[in-house]
């Protein structure tokens, strides 16, 4: 790779030992995929859930939090989800080594400088990048949004390569950081109009499926009223799920095809998504009608989301458990608008700061006896089969309905 000056110096150990160990890194991960060059970043966001990060990840992160010239983070450099909400790892059976080990890691990302956000809709939340703005995202829900809706240049950056982009304030110039790679190599029409978030999210279960893989760019013709941030949150998440796919077009929505000729050529492959094509994605989640729990989370959910939740918990009384999980930025406005207080009185919890399935959802099934799970999010129950779970997707009406009931009643 082509090396500035600057970069020199930090691959020569003049700005510290850490700065130094991230580039070597990142040019391993830039030389892989045969970039040119670095670019600069403007802001960092690190998956890194314990879980995933174990024992050898945290004992690593405490390695460079120990060094001398830790808190050297660069760039804004925020965290997705953690593995617990310690206020409710009780309820959840989290164990005492899950907690430590999340203690852990949470005490050294402080002393090399990042901000614990622990969010996946850091674009609701904390900083929405713009168009044109180099960022390296880690969460693929965070970077299809923001690649797709905002019209920043991200790709799926690793835990360690994205800290690495926070130390730095680069990353290695491939993939969607061209604009080569961002025209759309398939046409989709879709024929209806999604309604429901579970709509949204099978939908963009679909479309993933039909792309198939990370470098695919779908462009979408069809969506004739421009959705709100909270179906293109369940849109793109389910796409980036099914599809590993980072990057999507609307014609006439999202900012990069404003016309369909502005990202796409008159040659690409079409395909046509109709509502049976939605409808039949989700019955193939219809495996039972008995539910063990009901989680709301994977994306995390919105101000709006839990005013929508809160208001169908009104009157009831809940026979099973109920989860919605929402970031540590949205939290205390639900706890300040009531939202919390209606959701908990009808016999639900509110969580914050971490995701379903990052939170050892494998233990907390085999420590609540939990197997049928109901939920909206299409990314959740393509993710929670791998776990043990019978997920079944269904509207956070019916969902509401089956934490009432025990049963779900499947359409």
């Amino acid at each position: 790779m082509r090396l500035a000056d600057e970069e020199q110096d930090i691959l020569g150990g003049i700005q510290g030992p850490i700065r130094q160990q991230a580039l070597r890194h990142q040019i391993k991960v830039g030389e892989f995929f045969g970039a040119a060059d670095f670019v600069p970043v403007t802001q960092a966001h690190i998956m890194a859930d314990t879980e995933s990060l174990g024992e050898a990840g945290v004992h690593w992160l405490e390695g460079l939090a120990a060094s001398a010239d830790a808190r050297r983070i660069r760039v804004p450099t925020i965290t997705d989800p953690r593995g617990t909400d310690f206020s409710k790892a009780s309820m959840l059976g989290q164990s005492a080594a899950m907690l430590d080990l999340e203690r852990r890691a949470i005490a050294a990302f402080e002393q090399l400088g990042v901000t614990m956000t622990d969010t996946c809709i850091n674009y609701q939340t904390i900083q929405a990048p713009v168009r044109n703005e180099h960022v390296a995202f880690g969460d693929t829900g965070v970077v299809i949004y923001s690649n797709s809706v905002c019209g920043a240049l991200s790709n799926f950056e690793g835990g360690p390569s994205a800290l690495a982009a926070g130390l730095t304030g680069r990353t290695p110039r491939y993939g969607f950081h061209l604009a080569s790679q961002r025209r759309a190599t398939l046409h989709i029409r879709v024929d209806f109009a999604p309604r429901s978030l579970n709509d949204w999210g099978a939908l963009g279960g679909v479309i993933g499926r039909i792309a198939g893989n990370y470098w695919a760019v779908p462009v979408i013709e069809g969506i004739e009223e421009p959705p709100l941030s909270d179906p293109l949150k369940h849109f793109g998440a389910a796409m980036a799920s099914f599809g590993s796919t980072a990057l999507y077009h609307i014609a006439g929505v999202t900012p990069e095809a404003y016309r369909l000729a502005d990202v796409a050529s008159n040659d690409l492959p079409h395909h046509r998504v109709t509502r049976d094509n939605v409808v039949a994605l989700q019955k193939s989640y219809h495996t039972d009608t008995g539910v063990d729990v009901v989680v709301f989370s994977a994306p995390q959910l919105s101000l709006y989301e839990l005013r929508d939740l809160a208001s169908l918990c009104d009157g009831r009384h809940f026979t099973v458990p109920l989860l919605a999980v929402t970031s540590p930025q949205v939290k205390p406005d639900a706890d300040r608008a009531g939202y919390t207080a209606r959701i908990e009185q009808a016999g639900g919890h509110v969580l914050s700061g971490m995701c379903f399935y990052q939170s050892y959802a494998r233990e907390i099934a085999e420590a609540n006896g939990w197997k049928r799970l109901a939920t909206n999010s299409a990314k959740l129950v393509n993710i929670l089969g791998g776990y043990g779970y019978r997920p079944m997707l269904a509207s956070m009406e019916a969902c509401v309905e089956a934490a009432t009931s025990g049963e779900l009643k499947l359409t």
